[in-house]
């Protein structure tokens, strides 16, 4: 079985070499363009004899700051085939997060677009060693420093560029919510194993073709909708940019069979579906789209019941995290059962629930999700204190709090951090979620905890509602004691345009306490 990249990206080149793996649409930055698996070998190529020329040796980090596209993927997938470590740097992730990045990462150059080489020149400057920036152009790639006038390199590919399963492969660095990003190293073996998962749970074949609209810097973009096309032998439409007006026109005009998208994304869709033109479940150009999954954050069952009412299309919900390289659990494909509320079952790996001390649990009793198999982490770049904390004995800890039903399948409660304790009552801020959601004005909502003299801590709320709807916090508030009962409804609800989130969409319920207690 093939483990690295190179040898996917090889086997693929050699098998279907004119099979269509990469399609970016045309918009005003390029003109749309394809990228055969022949292609790709050649993009991998080029990349890994100009990393050679710029003496980057195998296992030494290189970072990327790019949107979607051509040269984004092909930099992802072409520095680890290459037995380098890739970095992909978050765009949106701000300064103060990006400068960590970058210090911490020890990559010595750094792939930019252009409209962000202003600041990652910024960055580059306050950083304590010497870093080469290469700008990337959409359509003429690199400017490489290193060809002479004949485009020629010089340099010669080795065994030593050949990677192992065992090599590092990815430095992926967490969405930073409590603090400081912690930066999880994956192994070419758990890329792939990333990939794998995918493409099991979703029965993917080579027949398949993704619309990939999260950033390829982010986990679920990266593996999901990179990764697993490659490993299926599939192919995927990637435009820069996730666009609630073009979403379903690329759907239907690039004839993709499948998505990956993210709650938040999911509300924004139903927002216009009244406003489309297509004729969802009568629709031609939409007969092969099979299925959308949801993933990096949670899914409200009610806004899952209203996907698949609008859209007559299965919405599959996932559970993936940076650390295990992606997917870790999914639904079941239609016919077989799916629990709305729930993210399925193990996929590729094994999951367990275990209590505080790492015992494990039965069915129907909540703990914290405990994960083995060969897509973990390697260990925490430069921080051993994290790694060790994070495994017991031999299990991946996530901090995720959840339950397994009797059928096996796993809910996710919350997070062990985000636990609101009010009176000595643990009260999981999801549920209070769950009741704000089935709102029809609401459109993100997260409780979380603040601390009160009387009972501890109490339950308060962010909420921010859809365009054209109102709603006052009182009805809120009724709301939400109608469902969840009088000790667990918030004490007091905010309004926001919206609430803090990181890349993948998920909101960042830590940020909320100094949020409220900066306006108040």
């Amino acid at each position: 079985m093939l483990s690295t990249i190179r040898a996917y990206v090889d086997h693929r080149a050699e098998q279907t070499p004119e099979s269509v793996f990469l399609i970016t649409p045309a918009d005003e930055h390029s003109e749309g363009e394809e990228l055969t698996f022949a292609g790709l070998k050649q993009k991998v190529d080029l990349i890994g004899e100009h990393l050679r020329a710029l003496g980057v040796g195998p296992q030494k980090k290189v970072a990327f700051l790019i949107n979607n596209g051509q040269w984004a993927t092909g930099l992802f997938l072409g520095v680890m085939a290459n037995r380098r470590v890739v970095v992909p740097i978050n765009a949106v992730a701000g300064e103060t997060q990006m400068q960590h990045v970058l210090d911490h990462c020890d990559a010595d150059v750094v792939f930019v677009a252009p409209e962000f080489e202003e600041l990652l020149t910024t960055l580059v400057e306050r950083s304590d060693r010497e870093i080469k920036v290469i700008v990337v152009d959409d359509l003429l790639g690199p400017q490489w420093p290193d060809a002479d006038d004949s485009g020629g390199i010089g340099s010669v590919f080795t065994d030593d560029d050949v990677p192992s399963e065992d090599d590092q492969a990815l430095l992926l660095y967490t969405s930073g919510s409590t603090g400081l990003p912690k930066g999880a190293i994956l192994s070419q073996q758990a890329v792939i194993s990333g990939g794998r998962n995918v493409m099991q749970g979703h029965a993917l074949t080579s027949s398949d073709r993704a619309l990939c609209v999260l950033p390829v810097y982010h986990i679920n973009g990266a593996m999901v909708t990179v990764a697993a096309p490659l490993v299926s032998g599939g192919s995927v439409v990637m435009p820069r940019k996730f666009s609630v007006k073009l979403y379903w026109t690329w759907v239907a005009e690039y004839q993709c069979t499948w998505s990956s998208i993210v709650p938040t994304i999911i509300k924004y869709l139903l927002d216009q579906s009244d406003t489309e033109d297509f004729d969802f479940g009568n629709e031609p150009s939409l007969q092969q789209f099979r299925f959308a999954r949801s993933a990096s954050a949670p899914l409200p069952a009610i806004v899952l019941m209203q996907w698949e009412e609008a859209f007559y299309t299965p919405m599959i919900e996932t559970l993936g995290l940076t650390e295990t390289a992606g997917t870790v659990a999914s639904n079941p494909m239609p016919p077989d059962i799916r629990k709305p509320g729930s993210v399925g079952m193990p996929v590729g790996n094994e999951i367990e629930i275990a209590d505080e001390n790492g015992n494990l649990l039965p069915a129907e009793t909540v703990g914290e999700l405990l994960i083995r198999g060969e897509n973990v982490l390697t260990e925490y770049y430069k921080n051993p204190t994290a790694t060790d904390d994070a495994f017991v004995n031999g299990w991946f800890r996530t901090g995720d709090l959840g339950v397994k039903d009797i059928d096996g399948y796993l809910f996710i409660t919350g997070r062990l951090k985000e636990l609101i304790i009010r009176g000595g009552e643990n009260i999981a801020p999801r549920e209070i979620d769950d009741v704000l959601y089935k709102h029809d004005a609401v459109l993100e909502a997260a409780a979380f905890g603040l601390d009160d003299e009387n009972y501890g801590q109490e339950v308060y709320a962010c909420v921010a509602l859809r365009d054209g709807h109102h709603c006052s916090e009182v009805e809120l508030m009724q709301f939400c004691e109608s469902g969840v009962g009088k000790v667990k409804a918030p004490k007091k609800i905010y309004f926001f345009d919206e609430l803090p989130k990181g890349p993948s969409g998920k909101i960042l319920r830590l940020k909320l306490p100094d949020l409220v207690k900066s306006i108040q």
